[in-house]
Formats: C-alpha cells, sequence, structure tokens
C-alpha cells in the first residue's frame, strides 16, 4: 500500500481519477467501490475519503471530467461551424458521438445522484456552460425570440438529443434494422426548428 506522502493531494486526485477514467472506459459505475478504486491505485479508502470528501464527491470529480472533455470538443465543433445553425446541429451530433464513444463515462454523469446534497459551485458552472452553448446559438438563430422562449426551446431540444443519445447507446431502438441516432437527431432538429 502506498502511504499518504507518497503523493502530493494534487497527484492523488490525479491518479484516482485517471484510475476511474480507464476503469469506466471498460466498465459501467455500477461495478465500481470506494475500496476498488482504493485498490486500483495503492492506497486504502480512507485516504480517499480524506482527499475527495466522500465516494460521492469523488464520483462528482469524475462527472466534472468527463463534462470538461465534453465541453472541450462542443466548444470545437461550434467554432468550427459556419453559421449559428450548422453549430447547433454540430453540438447535437457531438453530444450524440461523444456518449457513444465513452458510453460507461456518459451514464454516469446522469445516473451520479447527490443524495440530497447540493451540488457545489464547480459542478453547477460546468452544466450552466453546456446549456449555454446551446441558448447562444438559438438566441443567433432567432434574436427577437423572448429569454424564456429561448430556455424553453432549448430544454426541449436538449431533452430529444439526450432521449435519442440515450437509446442510441443501450441500442434500445428496438427496430430489426440499425438507427442512425445522428440520423434522428437531423430529423428532430430541423422539424423542430422549420417550427419554431
Amino acid at each position: 500500500m502506498a502511504r499518504r506522502n507518497d503523493h502530493t493531494r494534487e497527484q492523488l486526485i490525479a491518479l484516482t481519477l485517471n484510475a476511474v477514467k480507464q476503469f469506466l472506459n471498460e466498465s459501467s459505475h455500477h461495478e465500481l467501490s470506494l475500496r476498488k478504486i482504493a485498490q486500483m491505485i495503492g492506497y486504502v479508502p480512507s485516504t480517499l475519503v480524506n482527499v475527495f470528501g466522500s465516494y460521492n464527491l469523488l464520483l462528482l470529480h469524475a462527472v466534472a471530467q468527463t463534462l470538461d472533455e465534453l465541453s472541450s470538443e462542443a466548444k470545437k465543433v461550434v467554432l468550427s461551424s459556419q453559421d449559428p445553425n450548422e453549430a447547433l446541429y454540430q453540438l447535437a451530433y457531438c453530444y450524440h458521438d461523444f456518449a457513444q464513444r465513452h458510453p460507461y463515462r456518459w451514464q454516469l454523469i446522469f445516473e451520479h445522484n447527490m443524495n440530497g446534497d447540493p451540488l457545489p459551485e464547480w459542478q453547477n458552472d460546468r452544466i450552466d456552460n453546456m446549456t449555454g452553448m446551446l441558448e447562444g446559438l438559438l438566441r443567433q438563430l432567432a434574436p427577437n425570440r423572448s429569454e424564456k422562449e429561448v430556455i424553453q426551446a432549448s430544454r426541449v431540444l436538449w431533452s430529444g438529443v439526450h432521449g435519442i443519445t440515450l437509446l442510441s447507446v443501450d441500442d434500445k431502438f428496438f427496430a430489426s434494422e440499425p438507427i442512425d441516432g445522428n440520423e434522428l437527431i437531423k430529423n428532430l432538429l430541423s422539424n423542430y426548428l422549420t417550427n419554431w
């Protein structure tokens, strides 16, 4: 077992989150535990609790890391798009494709539960950043729409894209032929935006 002074706090955080990330590349978070993570990195569980505060907060840091990666990819596709309409489609495809590449990490984002504890501000900021990107594109597409209308439209679109992504990742379309999630997203966006 490693001793507490074998790594700095920052090194131990990075080591732990990297171990969680590697585990989630192959397996669901349901198969993970504080004891298992501690064992993977050669520490005792109490050391991880001292560093992160709780197993719940440790997982929330893993969620934050995943959101940071998704946000970084999303910003790149939005910035490389020719106009807000194209950017909106690319943002939705990015979301779907990220989930397809990292299904267990993506699932943890939505299955993690704070169990009544308040969400830390640093996590709220990440969520606001992701929803803000979508809202910003909708404002550009329809500058005459009210703030309430923009927020409502962003939640409708995000819910639809999320639902398609969820069914796509879990392979739950229940169709005899393979279904392309991005084609469904394209259909959803084009119909919604035409009527909006």
